[in-house]
């Protein structure tokens, strides 16, 4: 048997190349946050099978992170080809962009005219945060002070991370709706 990812359904084709199926594939969100040295502190998913799940250090495993992963789907990340997968690939030994169709809509984006980093691409767009003034940065400091015991810091980089994987949402049905760049 064969399987291929077409138009967002995975088509398993039987070796006699006469019977074919059509299932749904999932789209899945994924987003990481991490300490100074670049270390996972927070891996954040977000697929239709499991609703949000965010896994915090020292609690992110190759076992964990697989089984909060649907078996397969569309996994959408925003610079998650550079950045996102390569991490998960050196820590924890997880091979994504081999299990998963992966899109980095950041290239997306630039292929459709939006260029920018995720929030700015979100403002653009129109995405409306609760949390607007929080970048990356903030969310080492906010790691940091979780570190040195402060329990809010955690609840709000938390909120942070599931505002990214929302933005990731809203960005891929932007550029899903325009289609391809007309130039």
């Amino acid at each position: 048997m064969t399987t291929t990812l077409q138009s967002g359904k995975i088509t398993a084709t039987l070796s006699t190349g006469t019977a074919r199926m059509l299932l749904p594939a999932p789209d899945v969100y994924l987003d990481v946050e991490t300490d100074w040295s670049r270390r996972l502190t927070i891996v954040g998913i977000w697929s239709p099978g499991s609703g949000l799940v965010q896994l915090v250090a020292p609690n992110i495993t190759p076992e964990r992170v697989s089984s909060a992963l649907p078996a397969t789907g569309t996994l959408f990340t925003f610079n998650g080809h550079s950045f996102d997968l390569p991490l998960l690939g050196r820590q924890l030994g997880l091979a994504l962009r081999q299990r998963f169709c992966s899109v980095d809509l950041r290239y997306l984006c630039q292929r459709q005219g939006l260029r920018g980093g995720q929030k700015a691409i979100e403002m653009r767009i129109g995405v409306q945060r609760a949390l607007p003034g929080l970048n990356g940065r903030a969310a080492l400091l906010l790691w940091s002070r979780w570190k040195r015991g402060d329990a809010a810091a955690l609840a709000t980089l938390l909120a942070y991370n599931a505002e990214d994987l929302r933005g990731l949402m809203a960005i891929r049905d932007h550029v899903t709706l325009r289609g391809p760049a007309s130039h």
